[in-house]
């Protein structure tokens, strides 16, 4: 593997950039509200710093390099692509920023707390252990498996605004002494990014977070370091299954349009995610691709915005504002607060931008291009 130039941590611009651009709105209940209080300034900082990646430069004409410009500055992209989208993922689906499989008439909520329990379970996390959260979000799954496994969890995260967020919801929900969230980034060499000894965790996960990489064989070989011998690594991933084609202009919209709406710099297929975690010295265990079951409801179908296929009141509400209408009254919604003055220039942008990557999550499931739930488990030799 190339080695991938690293940028360099700055924690002090990163807290000061986070404090001038969410301010107060950390201590707001969170999604629709919370965008109501942005620093104008610092939104437009955020929004053009990670818009000078995507504009002007389409699939047809994409290039390497243009492809290796987003690698080389991956973390400033993913920590300012959620910068302008933690609020929104909020606001639309909820603390647990990932998918997961719909058995027959489980709702939204049930299935997402079901997807973590069964990697919990596979990786056989229980009381006692100390584990290792790769990029935690606002800490949904955080709490969740730190609830069902009685362990103790650290979340890592290269976002102050949700580590601020996900220590809040931790201590409302009285976890504060099972759970800490430290910032750092999950890529590293000798100069230690990943902010922890060798040897330090029983167990490490990563749902759908290890994707923002720009080498996979980078950040496992990180979790590789940090996990004490013997020691499990269970991942959901991202990944472009082996019937994509990048020669293939269809295929390479649908690639790009999930990477811009999702902060993703460099998406891989799954023999590259199989070869890296092998490169980084695992033992793998598992490897499965989960959306490849035939379920009841196929894992895009929130995005899809099919009524039909809701369980609950609660899912008709969420699936509702997926729907083509609900999408397009929210986004004219949030286009007439940035009118008048309520919600920075640019949050139209975002959300749009997510609109599309969900039309490209649900056609590249659909065409069985993509999965967002790959499931590798791995183990650390002993020796």
């Amino acid at each position: 593997m190339a080695p991938i130039a690293l940028q360099q941590e700055d924690h002090i611009r990163d807290a000061q950039f986070a404090k001038s651009m969410h301010g107060k709105s950390v201590d707001v209940r969170g999604g629709f509200s919370s965008m109501l209080y942005k620093d104008r300034e610092a939104h437009k900082a955020a929004s053009d710093d990670y818009w000078k990646h995507w504009d002007n430069k389409s699939a047809g004409t994409e290039t390497v390099d243009t492809r290796e410009a987003r690698k080389a500055e991956y973390g400033t992209l993913t920590r300012h692509y959620y910068d302008l989208a933690t609020d929104i993922y909020e606001w639309g689906w909820g603390a647990c920023f990932h998918f997961c499989r719909f058995a027959y008439g489980e709702a939204f909520g049930r299935a997402i707390a079901r997807h973590e329990h069964y990697l919990a379970h596979m990786m056989q996390i229980r009381e006692g252990m100390r584990v290792l959260d790769v990029g935690c979000g606002v800490g949904g799954p955080t709490r969740e498996i730190a609830k069902f496994t009685g362990a103790k969890i650290v979340g890592l995260n290269n976002s102050d605004y949700q580590i601020e967020r996900a220590t809040r919801y931790a201590a409302m929900e009285g976890l504060s002494q099972h759970l800490t969230f430290t910032k750092g980034d999950f890529m590293a060499d000798r100069r230690k990014q990943m902010c922890f000894p060798a040897n330090s965790f029983d167990a490490v996960y990563a749902i759908e977070a290890t994707v923002h990489a720009p080498s996979l064989e980078g950040v496992y070989s990180q979790i590789y370091r940090v996990l004490k011998p013997g020691g499990v690594f269970g991942v959901y991933e991202w990944l472009m299954t082996e019937a994509y084609d990048n020669d293939n202009p269809h295929h390479r919209e649908i690639r790009l349009g999930i990477e811009q709406g999702d902060g993703i710099s460099n998406m891989v297929k799954i023999s590259e995610a199989l070869e890296a975690i092998k490169a980084a010295g695992f033992e793998l265990e598992i490897a499965e691709d989960l959306a490849a079951h035939a379920d009841a409801r196929p894992w895009y179908y929130p995005l899809d915005g099919d009524l039909r296929m809701a369980s609950s009141l609660g899912d008709v509400v969420t699936i509702a504002r997926m729907t083509r209408l609900g999408r397009w009254l929210a986004h004219g919604m949030v286009g007439s607060l940035e009118r008048i003055g309520l919600v920075p220039k640019g949050t139209k942008k975002t959300a749009d931008s997510l609109g599309f990557a969900a039309e490209c999550l649900v056609a590249g499931g659909k065409e069985k291009l993509f999965t967002p739930m790959y499931l590798m488990i791995a183990r650390k030799p002993r020796a």
